[in-house]
């Protein structure tokens, strides 16, 4: 009897360092107007309200979910584990504790509605 997977927390740490070496595919389980307001670099986009566990990129690199603060992402590896698909980690305290840290977002210039990459 295998002991149940459980939530796994990255610290903003963790997951920027991890991006960096192209160690994980990172996962935004934000909405989509969260998502073009401001994003994570690299971040792929599967939102919660249409969240299918099987439609994720499992490969090569684990997967990692992010959200706004924690929760929904927390909520998407509940629904992995019991789709019984293999991904666990999420950042904890989500982009905002990212934000916190320094580290750097996408975002969308409110005045021409340019992207732009804070460092």
């Amino acid at each position: 009897m295998h002991a149940k997977p459980h939530l796994r927390e990255m610290t903003p740490s963790d997951v920027h360092h991890a991006l960096l070496r192209h160690d994980i595919v990172l996962i935004d389980v934000r909405e989509p107007q969260e998502y073009v307001t401001e994003r994570i670099h690299g971040a792929l986009l599967y939102p919660l309200s249409t969240f299918d566990p099987a439609a994720l990129p499992v490969g090569e690199h684990p997967v990692v979910l992010h959200c706004g603060s924690g929760k929904r992402s927390a909520m998407a590896v509940a629904k992995c584990i019991e789709a019984g698909v293999p991904i666990t980690a999420h950042m904890k305290g989500g982009i905002l504790a990212w934000k916190h840290a320094r580290f750097p977002t996408v975002t969308l210039d409110p005045n021409t509605g340019a992207v732009v990459d804070r460092k």
